[in-house]
Parts: C-alpha cells; structure tokens; sequence
C-alpha cells in the first residue's frame, strides 16, 4: 500500500508569490508543448494561440510578446514610449522606481523618473499635473509618459473611476499610460469587471501581464493596445536578450492559463487566503494591520516578540518600507494550513 506524503509548510512561501511552484494547467501545457519539435523564435503555433488568446480576453486586437521577467517587461515597455529626453511619471513606491536596478533608465538611454506622492500607493489626476506643469522649459526632461502598478505596492487596486479620472488627465497632457501589472490579474479578481475595462478603455498604451506570480515559471506578456508604439519593439527585446529561442515554452503556459480561466482562478484564491490571513491576525491582541488591502498582500505590524519568535522558527517575510511594517503575501498555493501554521506560532506563548 502506497503511502500518502503531505508536503511540509513552506515557511518561505510568505515571503513573495514568487517562492510558488508552477500550476498544474501551465505544467501541463508545457509538457504538452515538449511533445515533439516546434518552430523556433515565436513562430510556433502556441505563441500564435496564446496572441489569440489574450486579443480574446481583452476583447481586441493588440500586439503580444512574451519576455522571461517583469523588470524587462516593464523596462522595454517603458523605453518603448519615450526619448531618452522624456521622463516617466510614477509612485514613490512604484517598483519601476524601487526594484528595477534602473532598468528603465538604462533600456531608454536615460530617461529620467518623476516621483508622485499619492495615498495608498497610488497616483492621483493632481500629483501627475502638478508634475507635467511644475516646468515646460527645454532645460527639463519632458513628460511623457505615466507607469501605474495595478495592483499596487501596497496591496491596493486602482477602480474604473480612478482610471478614467487618471485617463482624462493623461489624454490632457499628451502622456502615455503604461500599467505595471505585476498583480493584474490579482486586481481583476478583486474588482470583478471585463479585463478591458481597465485597460484600453481607460487610455492604457501598454500592459505588462504578470504570469510568473500567477503560477507560471517565467514569463511576462506584454501587451501593445496602441499598436503604433509596438514598432520594432521585437527588436528592442532581442538586443535585450529577452527573445527565446524556444518561445512556445514561454507562450504554451500561458494557453494553459488562459484557455481554462486559471489565471483568475488562480488569483481569486490568493486573494481569499490573504483575506483569510488578515482576519485571523485581527484577533491575536497588539498585532497591529497596517490597513486592508484588497489584492494578495497583508500588511501588518509585529509585536518584537512575535517577529523574534518566528524568525526562530524559519518564517519569512519582508520588512516593508512602503507600509511602515512587514509584508506577508499569499499565491496560488497558499492553503488553510499553511495560514493555520503560521498562525498557531504567531500565538504560541514562551
């Protein structure tokens, strides 16, 4: 008789949604796709479907390309838009501006980055025009393009509202709308609304899809909804280093997470058992929650008891700046018990 091994807790796992392991739906495809020889550098049939599938979900045509990570993604996006002249406007948290090694700067040939202050991690219409108007003189880099990160450092999600609002600005100014979507797919599951909604028809030029947090190994699309600045734009990722050779390995995940909704399946239970997490921690007396976020990530302040106490027993999970306290994110893979663990060490008196 065969006995059956339950995995131990990862007590890693809440320290990043990049500490998970890949789907099945995406493992599947992926195996599928290694049945046999394919043709190389994009043009095999799984990066075409995969293209398909996207234009589906979005509800119209745009350009796709797949790269192997977010800081690429986001920073030939972002040079995608501008001179070397220009300058991108974000959040002070914004992690085009705090974790990209100054990947934008450096694929733009100098771009400069403006820093928006904004409540909650988010920029508002005020900040952006206060920016683009504080000079209009050739001694300073010209504004021309606005990144916003949805869902946000922070844990919070930007509303249809807020980005028509955003968009109204934008369309004013002249600025190019890109959206770091490291976490799209965990604000979709939060706002429960067409994918288009928050994308293309609030202004947005270009998205940056996470998948590598969403249960892919690697692998970000990025996606042209005006297709007129996705010009030569596979050129920019081949000198990158960001073509592969055997794309449909990039690509066939995707079809395996987009052709049966688990990318949002996906998402929606990281957001369940963030929620789970927070409301268990509400009840243990001087931990503190650092507001309530709305996507995968809790916030929340230790006692210096409680923090000694799991680092003692291996738990990891960032100090956050940002939040003034630390950061415990949920995946895909998070389960109860894993919640439940923790919890029971957060508890446990000396």
């Amino acid at each position: 008789m065969e006995t059956m091994v339950t995995p131990p807790v990862s007590r890693a796992q809440f320290a990043s949604d990049n500490a998970t392991g890949i789907c099945p739906e995406a493992w599947e495809a992926m195996a599928e796709a290694n049945r046999g020889a394919a043709e190389a550098y994009g043009e095999d049939s799984w990066t075409k479907t995969a293209c398909d599938l996207f234009r589906e979900l979005f509800e119209t045509d745009c350009d796709v390309f797949f790269t192997f990570n977010g800081t690429a993604s986001n920073s030939l996006a972002l040079a995608s838009l501008c001179q070397s002249y220009h300058s991108i406007i974000c959040h002070e948290l914004a992690h085009v501006e705090t974790d990209e090694c100054g990947g934008p700067e450096f694929f733009s040939n100098g771009t400069k980055i403006l820093l928006a202050r904004g409540n909650h991690g988010k920029v508002g219409p005020a900040a952006v025009e206060e920016l683009v108007r504080r000079r209009s003189d050739v001694h300073y880099p010209k504004p021309k393009a606005l990144s916003l990160t949805q869902a946000t450092e922070l844990g919070t999600v930007y509303t249809v509202q807020e980005l028509e609002a955003i968009h109204d600005t934008t369309r004013g100014l002249k600025l190019h709308l890109h959206m770091d979507g490291a976490r799209f797919a965990n604000a979709m599951a939060f706002l429960q609304v067409p994918p288009k909604d928050i994308t293309w028809k609030v202004g947005v030029d270009v998205l940056c899809f996470g998948g590598s947090k969403n249960g892919l190994a690697v692998g970000e699309a990025v996606i042209f909804f005006n297709k007129a600045l996705a010009q030569e734009f596979d050129y920019r990722c081949k000198q990158a280093g960001q073509l592969s050779s055997k794309m449909r390995f990039l690509s066939a995940p995707w079809v395996g997470l987009l052709k049966s909704g688990t990318w949002l399946n996906n998402a929606e239970h990281a957001n369940r058992m963030a929620r789970l997490l927070e409301s268990q921690l509400r009840t243990v007396p001087g931990v503190e929650l650092l507001g309530s976020g709305q996507a995968n990530a809790v916030f929340v302040k230790f006692p210096p008891a409680i923090s000694e106490r799991l680092q003692e027993r291996g738990w990891k999970y960032y100090a956050f700046v940002g939040a003034g306290g630390s950061r415990l994110m949920c995946s895909w893979s998070t389960k109860e018990e894993d919640i439940h663990a923790l919890m029971q060490d957060i508890k446990q008196q000396r």
